[in-house]
C-alpha cells in the first residue's frame, strides 16, 4: 500500500512555531547570524584609559575580560560587537550580593568610561519593586547621575545620595488617557520621551530596564519615536515565557514580532556585546517547556552610532 503524505494539520503550526522559537533563541544568545562574516584577525588591545578625575571610583569597578563573561557557545556575528572591558554584576565590589549581572561596556571607543571619569554620565534605571540596587548605587559612586524609576517608591522625587534619585514613575509605551478617570496612573505613567523632556535630558548614556514583559511594547515605542538614537547603551531584561503585554497572535507571529524589534535595533546601530541566560528562571518558552533554555535573558547593547552630547 503506497505511503501517505502528511498534509497540513495541527502539527505543522507547532513545528513552525518551534523552529521560529529556536531561531530567536540563537539570535538572543548571539550564536547565529543571518549573514555570517569571516572572522577578522584580532585587533590590538585598546590603549589604557586616562586616569580618573578626582572624586570618581572607576578604578575600583569590577571588570572582566570579554572571554570570561560569555557563554562558551557564543560566536561572532554581524549583530555582535567585541567589548574588551565589561563591567558587570552591578558595578559593585560585592558581586555575590547582586541578583542579575547587569553589564555595561567600558571600552574607550564607546565613550561611557570617559563620561564616567568626567562625571558627565547619565543613567536611567527602570524597575518594579526590585530590592537589588547594586547597579544603581555602583554607577552613582562611579560618577554617574542616576535616575531610578519605580512606581512603588513612596515620594514623587527623592534624592538618595549625591547624583542618585528615585522617582515615582512607571515607564510605558503610551501616554495615559486622561479621560478615563485613572488620575493616579496618569500622574505616574509616562513614555520615556516625555520623562526625558520633563527632566530636561536630551540623551542617556545607559538605559537599564526590567519591566516584567512590558519590554517588547516599550522597545517598539522607543524605536518608532526614534528615542533609541539618544541612548548610548541599552541593558534590557527580556521575558519569553509568554508573548508580553498587548502582544498577541500565533507563536510564530509573536516570535517574528520579537525578532523584528531586535533586527531594527541592529539596523539603528546597536550591537549586542553581552547575553546572560538566567537559569534560575523556569525553562519555559511561550508557555512550553524548553530544555536548556530560559524564560529570562539579560541583553546588553552598545549604540555604535551614538553621538556624545
Amino acid at each position: 500500500m503506497p505511503g501517505r503524505r502528511l498534509g497540513p494539520g495541527p502539527l505543522r503550526p507547532l513545528l513552525l512555531a518551534l523552529c521560529a522559537a529556536a531561531l530567536l533563541l540563537l539570535v538572543i544568545a548571539g550564536s547565529w547570524s543571518p549573514r555570517r562574516r569571516r572572522l577578522s584577525p584580532p585587533s590590538p588591545p585598546p590603549p589604557p584609559a586616562p586616569p580618573a578625575a578626582p572624586g570618581t571610583s572607576v578604578r575600583s569597578l569590577k571588570r572582566g575580560r570579554a572571554g570570561c563573561c560569555r557563554e562558551p557557545s557564543l560566536q561572532h556575528g554581524h549583530h555582535r560587537v567585541d567589548c574588551s572591558e565589561v563591567a558587570e554584576r552591578g558595578m559593585t565590589d560585592h558581586p555575590e550580593e547582586v541578583q542579575d549581572p547587569w553589564a555595561v561596556c567600558l571600552d574607550n571607543s564607546f565613550q561611557l568610561a570617559q563620561q564616567m571619569q568626567s562625571q558627565r554620565c547619565r543613567i536611567y534605571s527602570v524597575g518594579l519593586q526590585s530590592g537589588d540596587r547594586g547597579f544603581e548605587e555602583g554607577m552613582s559612586m562611579a560618577g554617574c547621575e542616576v535616575h531610578y524609576l519605580d512606581p512603588s517608591v513612596r515620594e514623587a522625587h527623592l534624592q538618595q545620595s549625591q547624583g542618585y534619585w528615585h522617582h515615582r514613575l512607571a515607564l510605558d509605551w503610551r501616554e495615559p488617557n486622561l479621560s478615563t478617570g485613572h488620575r493616579h496612573r496618569a500622574v505616574s505613567t509616562r513614555k520615556l520621551a516625555v520623562i526625558m523632556q520633563r527632566f530636561g535630558h536630551s540623551k542617556i548614556d545607559v538605559l537599564k530596564a526590567d519591566v516584567e514583559s512590558a519590554e517588547w511594547k516599550i522597545l517598539e515605542n522607543l524605536i518608532l519615536e526614534n528615542v533609541v538614537e539618544d541612548i548610548g547603551q541599552l541593558v534590557l531584561a527580556v521575558h519569553l515565557h509568554w508573548a508580553g503585554f498587548e502582544v498577541s497572535g500565533s507563536d510564530s507571529a509573536v516570535v517574528r514580532y520579537w525578532y523584528s524589534l531586535l533586527k531594527e535595533l541592529e539596523l539603528r546601530g546597536f550591537k549586542l556585546f553581552r547575553s546572560y541566560k538566567n537559569m534560575n528562571k523556569p525553562q519555559v518558552f511561550l508557555q512550553r517547556e524548553a530544555f536548556n533554555a530560559s524564560s529570562s535573558y539579560t541583553l546588553s547593547w552598545v549604540n555604535t552610532q551614538w553621538a556624545q552630547r
